[in-house]
């Protein structure tokens, strides 16, 4: 195969899937693993991906974060049964740190425990905890306008003072190679920071988020435990073997 005819067939792949893996590319068109990375490197080059860790995605399909006000009407059920799930792991008295999102915002009208302290970086999450009278700790730093996420190196410095009994985080990919990923790095720092000071982590996904792979990882799925609405079938032996799910 000619390298213009192995590009033409790596970009229809990437159109259809909008990620690819490395392993699957050498599988699929029979050439070394060598000449498929010269070959992403080159079309990086050409703007026409852009490589992530173990593969390729399309330019600014999966480092693109959907705003606040797209991602609270989507999946709305799914995310409800997860955000009642992952209340109930909440126990009285713990200090949690609740990850800017709208599946962690779902969470707390269904939050049942008593004297439960909260840290955040969601703004809306502060309005709601406030309004159910619930101690709420919100981190300072930069506000992301179209999520409403407080990142950055100020926000980090925040954490700091503070240890969690328990963690939820938000996640836009699940994959038992790549763990969990988001699209924004600045945010993955802080998702990640929660989770080391965390006695307990747990990621929530709906189902469409498993077998995806974004920019920035998290850390890798063995370190937090699952929660989603359905696990698909096909993903489910291997998930498994990696983490625990919970599961409506």
């Amino acid at each position: 195969m000619l390298t213009e005819e192995r590009y033409a067939a790596i970009v229809e792949r990437l159109h259809l899937q909008g990620i690819v893996k490395l392993q699957e590319l050498v599988d699929v068109l029979g050439v070394s693993e060598s000449t498929i990375r010269r070959d992403l490197i080159d079309l990086e080059s050409r703007q026409m991906l852009k490589r992530i860790h173990g593969g390729a995605s399309l330019v600014n399909e999966k480092s693109l974060e959907p705003g606040m006000e797209e991602k609270t009407f989507k999946n709305i059920q799914q995310k409800t049964v997860i955000a009642r799930l992952a209340a109930q792991e909440i126990q009285n008295g713990e200090c949690i740190y609740l990850d800017a999102g709208t599946t962690t915002l779902a969470m707390i009208p269904f939050i049942e425990a008593r004297d439960v302290t909260v840290v955040t970086n969601g703004l809306s999450h502060v309005e709601a905890l406030v309004s159910k009278r619930i101690r709420s700790y919100l981190l300072g730093g930069m506000m992301k306008i179209h999520t409403k996420a407080v990142i950055g190196s100020i926000a980090l410095q925040n954490m700091d003072n503070f240890r969690f009994d328990k963690c939820f985080l938000g996640s836009n990919g699940v994959d038992p190679e790549m763990g969990y990923t988001t699209p924004d790095p600045e945010e993955a720092l802080i998702k990640r920071r929660a989770h080391q000071l965390s006695g307990k982590s747990y990621v929530l996904a709906d189902s469409s988020k498993i077998g995806d792979i974004t920019f920035a990882k998290l850390f890798d799925l063995e370190e937090a435990d699952l929660i989603t609405e359905r696990m698909p079938e096909h993903w489910r032996a291997v998930i498994t073997q990696k983490t625990k799910i919970i599961e409506g």
